[in-house]
């Protein structure tokens, strides 16, 4: 009767593996929104645990047989080529389930992991649109246009490497299929907004460095003859103290 029973238990395995296998691990599943691979990668993690319960459950199938086969060794060896075969379906079971459930949680984090970088070069372009609209209206001296173009240069040295990690986290999720229509909605809109800013703020720059420039080159201009009329002033001053008639002046003095 034991024996009977041990069989029946061993069956009962059997198909709870079959089963298992059959739910968790031979669905075809579409991942469209993350609301969806995040419930994925929940039911995996349930699943896991599940399998690795009944790993109580196999090794008291273990002993028992075992323990049998010391009393009846004909009904005990029946079941321990069963038994070989249980533990085998088991341990492929629980490696194939731990597999799974390790690459969801590697894509979810994939998935998080790009919505930071999101957000963080959002924040960055953000930045940058506020830069490039405090140039607008600037007041026409030197150091205001010269604080501007340092400014925006400063907020243009933003390193490349977050846009690199969007790139490959994007490419990565939209190659396995998973969520890729909303990947690519966010790629496409954040890269546009990145073009037109970037192009935006390098024409700008280049404005307030032709402008900063001129007025460099007209300041010199003003202080060359600032000072050369303060030579003609002084030449003139020198000349009415001496009471020098104005004929007797070089022609540039008259």
């Amino acid at each position: 009767e034991k024996a009977v029973n041990l069989k029946k238990d061993l069956a009962e395995m059997q198909e709870w593996m079959a089963q298992a296998e059959e739910e968790y691990l031979e669905k075809d599943f579409e991942y469209k929104s993350p609301e969806e691979l995040e419930n994925a990668v929940e039911e995996m993690k349930r699943a896991k645990e599940d399998v690795l319960q009944k790993e109580v459950r196999v090794k008291i199938l273990k002993d028992n047989i075992k323990m049998l086969a010391t009393k009846v060794p004909s009904s005990g060896q029946d079941l321990a080529t069963e038994l070989n075969v249980v533990l085998e379906n088991y341990q492929l079971l629980c490696n194939r389930i731990r597999g799974k459930c390790h690459t969801l949680e590697e894509v979810w984090s994939c998935w998080i992991e790009l919505l930071q970088y999101l957000d963080l070069e959002t924040a960055w372009l953000n930045n940058l649109e506020e830069r490039v609209q405090m140039t607008g209206n600037l007041p026409d001296k030197l150091d205001a246009v010269n604080d501007a173009l340092e400014s925006l240069e400063s907020v243009l040295r933003h390193p490349a490497d977050n846009r690199t990690q969007i790139r490959e986290l994007g490419q990565t999720l939209i190659d396995g299929g998973i969520l890729d229509d909303i990947i690519s909605e966010k790629l496409e809109a954040f890269n546009a907004r990145y073009e037109e800013l970037s192009h935006l703020a390098v024409s700008r720059q280049i404005t307030l460095e032709q402008q900063l420039q001129t007025m460099r080159e007209t300041d010199h201009m003003l202080q060359v003859l600032q000072e050369s009329l303060g030579d003609l002033d002084r030449q003139l001053t020198s000349y009415l103290t001496d009471r020098i008639d104005a004929f007797q002046m070089p022609q540039e003095a008259q």
